[in-house]
C-alpha cells in the first residue's frame, strides 16, 4: 500500500466504527480525538480492525503513534508494505 491507500484505508476503519463522523475533512497532523468523537473503546476497535483487515499488530506502547492521521501513515507504511487495500465504508 503507499501513503493515500493507507489514508483511505485508516479512514475506511474510522467510518466503519464511527459511521456519523465525516472523514473526509480530517487533518493528518491534528490528533483524531480533537477531531471527531472517538473514545477509548472506538480507539481499541480501530487496532483490532487493522489487525482484522491486516494481520498488523499494535502494541499498546505503540498506540499513541497512531494519534493523527499522518502518524498512523508513518506507523503503518512499514507494515502495510505489500497489502491491498480492503475498503467497506469508503469507496477507495
Amino acid at each position: 500500500m503507499n501513503q493515500q491507500d493507507i489514508v483511505i484505508a485508516v479512514k475506511d476503519i474510522i467510518a466503519t466504527i464511527a459511521p456519523d463522523e465525516d472523514v473526509s475533512r480530517l487533518d493528518m497532523h491534528t490528533r483524531l480525538r480533537e477531531q471527531i468523537e472517538l473514545d477509548s473503546m472506538d480507539f481499541l476497535d480501530i487496532v483490532m480492525e487493522l489487525r482484522k483487515r491486516y494481520g498488523v499488530q499494535v502494541p499498546e506502547e505503540d498506540y499513541m503513534r497512531l494519534a493523527t492521521l499522518g502518524g498512523c501513515v508513518e506507523y503503518l507504511a512499514p507494515k502495510l508494505e505489500g497489502k491491498k487495500l480492503v475498503t467497506t465504508a469508503l469507496k477507495a
